[in-house]
């Protein structure tokens, strides 16, 4: 439980139900800064929320400090690809790395069964296969959907996971929190990274991590150069550039972190913000029988965005080529591509720099519909 109010609902949905039911509570940042103040996500107002929900449902509740790992594990390795100039998705592998990985290694399980179940307050969905396998799916409120940070996790954690949110919407579950009367019905939503909580501008939060390093900004059609940046993490590939003395709107296409300049083109339809492959170097099989090279299927490389359609491809060097219908517009290195096939959520990656050859290929197939041919395909599915 986060302390929300989904969390909340989803803690009073299980508590109605005849499950053995305790909450746990996740500490991920230490919000202390170097002058001892104690600031922007207020974990201590979140566990105070979570403890009075819990008081109200009749479970107990306790909390875990995994701050340790969370830097470790998610916020150091960001903050060097924001220095690279790249753009990561903490959220994404926070949900491999955290809560489905150091967090459930600390759940008690039944010593009967050896396991417990797992529940968040995702909107997502969950089925089995007719061979008994997990499947990830996006949640009913396709607004609120958030099977995309999930694309990360492995078949073993999907298989203990609960999403009892998954096929209501965000409107349902604040009417339902009202109904049960719960503390954390009018809670506002939380929005963005959760580590910069209160404290401002994102540039400004990583700013007070990365020591200054600027560079040129050059415009890419002229090569002249027409500002300076900050750091390449001050912009971002796809959003407007803003820069002082120029009157003409112009948008960061590229980023180069050997030259430490910022690439800039005229308009937000340049052709040089268009991306035509994905490259993916490390790719994470929600199960690990990987599909046949040369599917058909669609991509999100953002959260919210409509899944394109696409092919993915095998290059010779075992990374995976995602070549979506229509170009991609503003795709960085760093961001996380997901594949589906319809709402069932595939694995993800994070996108690379690169344009490796690519081998010979047959006509990319359509991934097929059926779970049961899927099942029969899994053991026979590799690289080709």
């Amino acid at each position: 439980m986060s302390g929300g109010v989904d969390s909340s609902v989803a803690a009073r949905l299980l508590a109605n139900q005849d499950y053995d039911l305790s909450a746990i509570f996740m500490r991920n940042w230490d919000t202390r800064d170097e002058s001892g103040t104690d600031k922007g996500c207020e974990w201590e107002k979140d566990w105070d929320d979570v403890q009075r929900v819990c008081r109200s449902l009749g479970i107990p509740c306790s909390m875990i400090d995994l701050s340790r790992q969370y830097w470790n594990r998610i916020f150091q390795p960001a903050l060097d690809v924001w220095e690279s100039g790249s753009t990561p998705n903490p959220d994404v592998w926070c949900n491999r790395e955290i809560k489905f990985g150091a967090l459930l290694e600390h759940l008690p399980v039944d010593p009967n069964t050896g396991t417990s179940w797992f529940a968040t307050g995702h909107y997502a969905r969950k089925r089995w296969s007719l061979s008994g396998r997990p499947q990830l799916l996006s949640a009913k409120d396709q607004i609120k959907d958030q099977a995309y940070y999930l694309s990360s996790i492995s078949e073993q954690g999907l298989a203990r996971a609960l999403f009892p949110l998954g096929d209501l919407t965000k409107v349902q579950v604040r009417e339902l929190a009202r109904t049960y009367q719960l503390e954390t019905a009018e809670r506002p939503e939380s929005m963005g990274l959760c580590f910069v909580g209160e404290r401002g501008k994102f540039s400004h939060f990583l700013n007070s991590y990365l020591k200054p390093n600027p560079g040129p900004i050059i415009d890419l059609t002229t090569q002249k150069i027409i500002g300076q940046h900050g750091g390449l993490w001050t912009y971002t590939i796809g959003e407007k550039a803003k820069i002082s003395g120029q009157s003409l709107k112009t948008y960061v296409c590229r980023k180069d972190p050997i030259k430490n300049a910022v690439y800039v083109v005229p308009g937000g339809n340049h052709q040089a913000l268009l991306e035509h492959r994905v490259i993916c170097t490390d790719w994470k099989w929600i199960w690990s029988d990987s599909p046949p090279a040369g599917f058909r299927c669609s991509v999100k490389v953002r959260h919210r965005q409509e899944s394109q359609s696409c092919t993915a491809k095998l290059a010779h060097d075992g990374a995976l080529e995602i070549v979506p219908d229509e170009a991609l517009r503003g795709v960085s290195p760093g961001q996380v591509a997901a594949l589906w096939d319809g709402d069932w959520c595939l694995g993800c990656d994070v996108h690379k720099a690169r344009r490796p050859q690519m081998r010979p290929h047959k006509q990319a197939q359509p991934l097929q519909d059926t779970i049961e041919t899927l099942d029969k395909k899994a053991k026979e599915w590799q690289w080709w």
